[in-house]
């Protein structure tokens, strides 16, 4: 564990828990000597990322969806599919059967599988498919775009807004 002094205080200045006693004053001289307990940074990942469908996802009783959230791909997410029927009959079906297991919400529906994953209309699909790569293997979600008008190129993304925001 890396440890950090504090620094030693100005020539006359008292600071600290013992400031102005005695032991702040003979021991000021030393007081840097003695490290300081340093609480470790806490890093913290995003592991979730919230995104809205181009077109939504259509339940049963009609009712469009289109903001999820998805989560980040673990090893056994990308292993577990290869050894189901569907994906060895068809290696097409991977990617139907691996969105099944990181999108963790539709709207309201939270029992996403495969088979609310077929049920999407093909642009959802694929921009799901594009989604799940840029979180797990670039790690954000944000692209790099060029107006078609007049070529000025500025970042979207593509995690939030509805189409034609940036």
């Amino acid at each position: 564990m890396r440890r950090q002094f504090a620094p030693e205080p100005g020539p006359g200045a008292q600071e600290g828990p013992f400031a102005g006693s005695a032991r702040g004053a003979a021991g000021a001289a030393g007081a840097a000597a003695v490290p300081e307990a340093v609480a470790p940074v806490r890093e913290t990942m995003r592991t979730e990322f919230t995104f809205e469908l181009p077109r939504g996802y259509v339940d049963g009783a009609g009712q469009v969806h289109r903001t999820g959230v998805m989560r980040l791909a673990t090893a056994r997410d990308e292993l577990v599919p290869l050894r189901d029927d569907r994906v060895r009959e068809n290696p097409a079906y991977l990617s139907v059967v691996l969105l099944g297991r990181v999108v963790e919400r539709i709207g309201s529906v939270t029992d996403v599988h495969a088979g609310v994953i077929e049920d999407l209309f093909a642009s959802d699909l694929a921009f799901l498919q594009d989604f799940y790569r840029r979180i797990n293997a670039e790690g954000h979600t944000r692209a790099q775009v060029t107006c078609p008008s007049c070529a000025t190129g500025f970042a979207v993304d593509l995690a939030g807004g509805r189409l034609g925001e940036s």
